[in-house]
C-alpha cells in the first residue's frame, strides 16, 4: 500500500501549489493525449503506450510492499509532466543568447559527441529521450532530489521510451517505459515492476557543469533547444528556495537520517556496489580528493561558477554551488595523484593540467582523457541515503 506523506507544514503547502502549478502547464489526460503526442508516439523508437493513472496505480499495488511503501504520488497523473520525446538541439552561439555562463547544464559525452541538457528546461520536464552518435539514450533530471541520471535506453535489443509517472519512489522521480510498460527508479535505473522488474539500465556518466565550462571545452556540441513544442517559462525556477538545506524534503516518506541535514549537497559514487559520499562542502574546500578506499582509486575535482537551479527564481541568480566530476585516476599506464595550484588541477607524476572533464589540456599527457565514473552524482543527502543507506562517508579531516 502507498504511505502517507509526512505532516504538511506551511512549506509543503507551497509546494504542493508548486506541483499544481507545473501540472496545470503540462496536463494532458492520459486517456485523451493529442493527435500530435500519438504522431509523436508512432515516429519514435517503435511500438509505444502511454501508461493511464490507473495502469500505473494498479502496478503499484502490485509490488512488494517493501517497494510500494516508499512510493508517493506526486500530483500530476502519468506524462502530466512531458518529456520531451524528439529533441531539438542548437548550436553555442545560438544557445548562448538564453543561457548565462553560470547557468547548469547535464554535460553527456557518448563516442566523442558532447551535448548539453540545460536544468531550464529539464526542471519542467524531468526527461529527455534521445539518440546521440547512434546510442539511444535517456537524461533525466529529479528537482525534489536534485539529481540527474543518464541511461542507456535499450533493453534486450529493445528502445525504450520513458515517461513520467507523476510517483516518487525514496522521494525521486519514478520513470516508466512505454513499450514494456514497467515501472524504473531515478536512482539507479532499475526496474521496480512490470514486465522488466528487476532489469537494470546501464549508467552513461554525466554530471551538472556550468554553461561557460561546456562552452569552452566543447565549441562544437549541442545544446537542447527551447523549441521543445511546449510553452514554458524556460529560465525560471518553479522551486524557488527548495534547497534550503535544513528544511525537509517535500513529498518524501522515508525516516530522514540525522547524518547531515535533509537537503545538505553531497557528491556521490558508486563503483562495484561500493557506495560512497562526499559532502559538497567539503570538496569545496579541499578542490580536489583522492580517493583509495573504494574497488577502484578515483580522483574528484571541484570548480566554482556553477549557480543553484533551486534557488532564486531566476536561475542564472541562484548561489554559487558549483561543478563536480569523478574519474578513474588510471592515465597512460599509471594511477596518478592530482592536486589544485592556482586553480587548476594537476597530477604529480607529470605535471599535466587537466580540466574538470577529465581532460589533460597541457603537459605531457595533453590530448589523454580520464574515464568517468559512470555511477556518480551530485543530490541531497536525504536521496543518497534511502538508495544507500550503508554508504561510505568521506573524512575531510576536521
Amino acid at each position: 500500500m502507498l504511505r502517507r506523506p509526512l505532516p504538511v507544514t506551511l512549506f509543503a503547502i507551497g509546494f504542493l501549489l508548486v506541483a499544481f502549478f507545473i501540472y496545470t502547464e503540462t496536463f494532458q489526460d492520459p486517456e485523451d493525449h493529442s493527435p500530435e503526442d500519438l504522431e509523436a508516439a508512432e515516429q519514435s523508437s517503435g511500438e509505444q503506450s502511454f501508461m493511464s493513472s490507473k495502469e500505473v496505480y494498479d502496478l503499484i499495488q502490485e509490488l512488494p510492499s517493501d517497494v510500494s511503501e516508499d512510493i508517493l504520488s506526486g500530483g500530476p497523473p502519468p506524462d502530466g509532466i512531458p518529456s520531451i520525446d524528439q529533441p531539438n538541439f542548437v548550436d553555442l552561439d545560438e544557445a548562448d543568447q538564453w543561457l548565462a555562463p553560470n547557468e547548469p547544464v547535464i554535460w553527456v559525452e557518448v563516442e566523442g559527441e558532447a551535448r548539453a541538457y540545460p536544468l531550464q528546461i529539464l526542471m519542467w520536464h524531468e526527461i529527455v529521450n534521445d539518440t546521440i552518435n547512434g546510442v539511444p539514450v535517456t537524461v533525466t533530471f529529479c528537482p525534489l532530489c536534485n539529481s540527474s541520471f543518464s541511461f542507456h535506453r535499450e533493453l534486450d535489443g529493445e528502445i525504450l521510451d520513458f515517461g513520467t509517472t507523476g510517483y516518487l519512489y525514496q522521494g525521486a522521480l519514478m520513470m516508466y517505459d512505454r513499450q514494456t510498460e514497467s515501472l524504473w527508479a531515478h536512482f539507479g535505473g532499475e526496474a521496480l515492476g512490470g514486465p522488466a522488474a528487476g532489469e537494470q539500465l546501464e549508467v552513461i556518466p554525466s554530471s551538472i557543469v556550468s554553461w561557460s565550462e561546456f562552452q569552452e571545452t566543447y565549441p562544437d556540441g549541442l545544446v537542447l533547444s527551447r523549441d521543445t513544442s511546449h510553452d514554458r517559462d524556460y529560465g525560471e525556477n518553479p522551486y524557488v528556495g527548495y534547497d534550503n538545506a535544513d528544511e525537509p524534503p517535500f513529498m518524501f516518506s522515508g525516516e530522514i537520517d540525522g547524518t547531515f541535514a535533509p537537503k545538505e549537497r553531497i557528491v556521490a559514487v558508486e563503483i562495484e556496489e561500493q557506495a560512497k559520499a562526499y559532502l559538497t562542502a567539503s570538496l569545496a574546500e579541499e578542490r580536489v580528493i583522492n580517493d583509495d578506499e573504494l574497488a577502484e582509486p578515483i580522483v574528484l575535482f571541484f570548480t566554482e561558477g556553477t549557480a543553484s537551479g533551486l534557488d532564486t527564481e531566476d536561475i542564472s541568480a541562484g548561489a554559487d554551488v558549483g561543478s563536480t566530476n569523478a574519474f578513474f585516476r588510471d592515465a597512460d599506464g599509471e594511477t596518478l595523484e592530482f592536486y589544485e595550484d592556482g586553480g587548476e588541477f594537476k597530477d604529480r607524476e607529470t605535471e599535466s593540467t587537466w580540466n574538470i572533464f577529465g581532460e589533460a589540456v597541457a603537459g605531457p599527457l595533453e590530448g589523454e582523457n580520464l574515464t568517468a565514473v559512470p555511477l556518480k552524482l551530485d543530490t541531497f543527502w536525504f536521496a543518497w541515503a534511502a538508495y544507500k543507506p550503508d554508504t561510505l562517508l568521506h573524512d575531510s579531516g576536521e
